[in-house]
């Protein structure tokens, strides 16, 4: 079917895929939302898989083409548009691609294993169970890392004028302080000062209230998060 929108974002609620609906709402980019079915494995069907062969969420139809990987979509959407990120030249967009790529390739997948651990190591309770802790104790260190960067860096990682760094931070402090259920009891965002204002900040702002409505994400979905109740499909 041809494409009548600029952009068609295969999502499921409160998957990562929350991240690049608020990169488009912060560009105000007119785009369509399509519901990957995750209760159905709609992530594993064939035509999911023609747009994202490593069945992952989400996935961003362009006019340029699909584009997979959530780093990856930010990045190509801030340069498309010119927002959200310093320009190719700017001083400071070399400060931004490294923790751009720290939060890509260090925390999300960190997040990943403490959220199914089984998939990295196989079943088996106290296994998954340990591997669960030794990340979460990575976690927290990445995050301390992050809180510094915040402080030497304030303009890359504002919730008041977002980048690219915010909006993907933001809904990983979410996941962490309600995934897995039972498990959060060692995070408190208190512990990370700088990283409490840019999550409450971005809660202010338009982009995380469209967020909210077609997510069901609850009024302050980073700083006091409360699971999903999505209007359609399944965060889990």
């Amino acid at each position: 079917m041809p494409m009548t929108e600029p952009y068609r974002l295969h999502y499921a609620p409160d998957n990562a895929s929350l991240v690049i609906r608020l990169a488009l709402e912060e560009l105000r980019q007119p785009y369509r939302a399509l519901l990957v079915d995750r209760a159905a494995r709609g992530q594993s069907s064939p035509a999911y898989l023609a747009l994202n062969p490593v069945g992952l969420i989400p996935a961003l139809e362009t006019p340029d083409g699909p584009i997979f990987e959530t780093g990856a979509i930010l990045l190509w959407l801030a340069d498309r548009h010119g927002a959200l990120a310093p320009l190719p030249d700017a001083p400071d967009r070399g400060a931004l691609l490294k923790w751009l790529f720290f939060l890509s390739n260090s925390l999300h997948p960190a997040l990943r294993m403490t959220f199914y651990p089984d998939r990295y190591i196989g079943p088996g309770t106290a296994e998954c169970t340990r591997l669960r802790r030794h990340m979460q104790g990575e976690i927290a260190r990445h995050l301390d890392t992050l809180e510094s960067a915040a402080t030497d860096a304030p303009s890359l990682f504002s919730g008041a004028e977002p980048t690219v760094l915010s909006l993907y931070l933001a809904p990983m402090l979410r996941w962490m302080a309600l995934y897995p259920e039972g498990e959060t009891g060692w995070f408190s965002l208190a512990r990370w000062p700088h990283l409490g204002d840019m999550a409450a900040a971005l809660e202010s702002r338009p982009s995380v209230a469209a967020a909210i409505r077609a997510e069901g994400l609850g009024p302050a979905p980073f700083t006091a998060p409360q699971p999903a109740d999505p209007p359609e499909g399944s965060a889990l």
